[in-house]
């Protein structure tokens, strides 16, 4: 079992650990999920998902390469910018859904799904046999911590000696943060402002104990799956699949109009099902595997749900036929035996 360099700390400050990925990673702390979901919508939270993986490619053809690639268009990218994409296979499904950092000219960085990792860079070498590109995995080389929340922009201005107003929305930059030298990235998987923030290993203690002693809470990947299920965000293993057409989601904006590996299958898939967002209207918590009906008829599977610990309500994400997936449609959710009520909504469920 893989620990991240920030293991100890976690024990210390009483997380209950969890296997995830083949990593030990904190769940919850002693407050629970709640409260660590709660404190990133009001204050700041702080997360360890250095679990994650990192994938540098570079060369003189990395822009076309991941372009043929990926769904998203890296030609729009700058140094220091960021995009959300997705790497297709050859059935006009998914391997991933990644984040792509442009770092310099010809110099990109893959942020990618730690139960992935493997995969993804597999298929990424699968592809660059034709293209002047080098792929090196350097995810054991990074710690990755995401500083989440309203005050995230606030408190990380009293630790970097950088100016970082221009640090908007998908860019990054290098800081110095209590003397450690840290890439921040104004990305996040939360639905509220944050810093996802690159640092070495070796400064990963330093700068999460600097971050929590100044007032970020510590979050797990209990509070990580609630909010990011309430910002109505996708995860892969759930909403996402080797099987998924992206065409079939919200997220059908990722797929550029241009030739990528994998396009004649994707674009020649129906959308039979669609992913959807719902809320349930009765008392209840729809599971992922659970059936969703329409009267007596079975029209999909709940794919992520939950109550959520800001708004209260039961809350949940669904593959169902298409033609119930109108904002609106009144579906049903099987929950031991019996049937509870839902209506299909537009995410996200809760917007900062």
């Amino acid at each position: 079992m893989k620990k991240t360099p920030l293991y100890d700390s976690h024990l210390a400050l009483g997380a209950r650990m969890v296997d995830f990925a083949g990593w030990q990673m904190p769940l919850q702390y002693a407050t629970g999920i709640s409260e660590e979901h709660i404190a990133v919508r009001t204050d700041i939270g702080l997360f360890d998902v250095s679990h994650m993986g990192e994938l540098r490619i570079t060369g003189k053809e990395a822009e076309s390469f991941l372009a043929f690639s990926t769904l998203n268009d890296p030609s729009k990218l700058k140094p220091g910018r960021g995009q959300y994409s997705m790497l297709p296979n050859e059935h006009g499904g998914l391997v991933d859904d990644l984040y792509i950092y442009m770092d310099a000219e010809d110099n990109y960085l893959v942020v990618c799904n730690a139960s992935n990792r493997e995969a993804v860079a597999a298929q990424f070498e699968k592809l660059a046999k034709h293209y002047e590109v080098t792929i090196v995995d350097e995810s054991d080389s990074w710690a990755l911590l995401a500083l989440q929340g309203p005050g995230a922009a606030i408190l990380l201005a009293r630790f970097v000696t950088e100016d970082l107003s221009s640090l908007k929305k998908n860019r990054k930059q290098t800081v110095i943060l209590n003397g450690c030298m840290v890439d921040a990235a104004r990305t996040g998987y939360t639905g509220e402002d944050g810093f996802e923030l690159f640092c070495r290993p070796d400064d990963a203690v330093k700068v999460w104990d600097t971050l929590v002693a100044a007032g970020a809470k510590p979050c797990g990947l209990g509070a990580r799956d609630s909010l990011r299920l309430e910002a109505g965000f996708p995860l892969y293993g759930h909403e996402f699949s080797a099987d998924t057409n992206p065409l079939c989601t919200d997220y059908a904006w990722v797929v550029k109009d241009k030739s990528f590996f994998g396009r004649e299958a994707m674009w020649g898939k129906p959308c039979e099902k669609k992913l959807v967002a719902m809320v349930l209207t009765q008392r209840g918590i729809a599971r992922q595997g659970y059936t969703v009906f329409s009267g007596d008829k079975a029209i999909g599977e709940i794919s992520s749900g939950t109550i959520s610990p800001f708004t209260r309500d039961s809350i949940a994400m669904a593959w169902i036929d298409a033609d119930y997936a109108q904002i609106g449609e009144k579906v049903q959710v099987e929950i031991r035996r019996d049937l509870i009520e839902a209506e299909i909504c537009k995410p996200p469920f809760f917007e900062s």
